[in-house]
């Protein structure tokens, strides 16, 4: 163990964050030791908050890539450790004295710690949908930020795993920036590096342009060189395509193409059982909404987890599909899981 609590860098890039950087940098508390803050062209207020936080503020020209904002964070920090968050992230206090815990007893061999990210709630405010991301990485090892867009670190190992969780609390309504960045750089001639095509292909779907999703999920899975994690939502995110295009035969025939990478997990069961009701294969879907609840998560470290997919949701279903079957003993049943999950996670 390490003999001092360790010094951490809070880094973060902003624009016109006047609504979120307070919050965000109220809940770190004493877990940062100094602040860094990247802003990348704020019109309003953002800039006074973060001096009002003792934050270090520096300008950085916004040149279409979150990549290259990251690493002149990371080059300004100064203590041993860093830290990012973006300005719509929180530490929950629980969280935020795990943190602080971690400060005293981290290994010193370790390079990173691996965070979970939680990004979707349910309708009570609880996480349901979260994933991993590299939040805390050794300054000296110097890591660099890869990706115009949905940037990641690439830290091959000592990495330790915590439950540590940063939750993000959007609260700006979706736009098309990313979709832009994407379409520039294609209409300049630039060829997307394979990751890329999966995440341009995501901001295709997520602004309806389902037809184009669909072509460049089919060109990221062509190539064979995707992480497992993001072949699998490829496949499933296709499907989705296709569902919005009312073409629910290819959305079980893009959804299928997924097992060549795994064994089906929950959200596998779960969209297919959807899929075959809307074909009217009713008695098909109760299979496949039933082994929604039985197989078990997909255990990766990388992977998205969404638990609504094998607790009340595919309960929620089969009560539909049985009171159509006929059978109302077992609607019921299905409906009283649905209420005692909910029950549950209000407590």
């Amino acid at each position: 163990m390490s003999d001092s609590m360790i010094e951490i860098s809070l880094c973060m890039i902003v624009r016109d964050e006047e609504k979120s950087l307070g919050r965000c940098l109220s809940s770190v508390g004493d877990i940062a030791d100094e602040i860094i803050i990247i802003d990348t062209g704020s019109t309003d207020g953002t800039k006074e908050i973060a001096r009002s936080f003792g934050a270090k503020l520096y300008d950085f020209a916004w040149v279409n890539d979150f990549a290259a904002a990251r690493n002149y964070s990371f080059r300004k920090a100064g203590k041993d450790y860093i830290v990012w968050l973006d300005a719509d992230d929180i530490l929950l206090p629980d969280d935020r004295e795990q943190f602080m815990q971690l400060k005293r007893i981290l290994p010193a061999g370790i390079d990173s710690v691996a965070m979970k990210y939680n990004v979707g709630f349910d309708g009570e405010g609880r996480a349901v949908t979260s994933l991993r991301r590299n939040r805390l990485v050794k300054r000296s090892c110097n890591f660099e930020w890869i990706g115009a867009v949905h940037e990641y670190l690439d830290i091959p190992a000592n990495i330790l795993l915590s439950d540590i969780a940063v939750t993000h609390m959007k609260d700006k309504e979706p736009t098309d920036r990313n979709l832009k960045i994407y379409r520039a750089r294609v209409e300049q001639g630039e060829q997307l590096p394979v990751r890329d095509l999966f995440y341009f292909a995501n901001e295709l779907k997520n602004n309806h342009s389902f037809e184009e999703a669909i072509f460049y999920y089919a060109a990221y899975l062509a190539s064979g060189l995707g992480w497992v994690e993001d072949n699998i939502r490829a496949c499933i995110k296709q499907s989705e395509c296709y569902y919005h295009l009312g073409n629910l035969e290819e959305a079980v025939r893009a959804i299928g193409q997924s097992l060549v990478y795994d064994k089906p997990g929950p959200e596998f069961c779960y969209r297919l059982g959807c899929y075959l009701c809307g074909l009217k294969a009713v008695g098909q879907a109760v299979y496949w909404f039933e082994l929604a609840l039985q197989v078990p998560m997909n255990n990766s470290d990388l992977g998205i987890v969404n638990h609504m997919f094998h607790t009340w949701l595919p309960h929620y279903q089969l009560a539909l599909c049985y009171d159509y079957l006929g059978n109302p003993y077992k609607a019921n049943y299905h409906h009283e899981q649905v209420l005692q999950y909910k029950q549950q996670t209000a407590m």
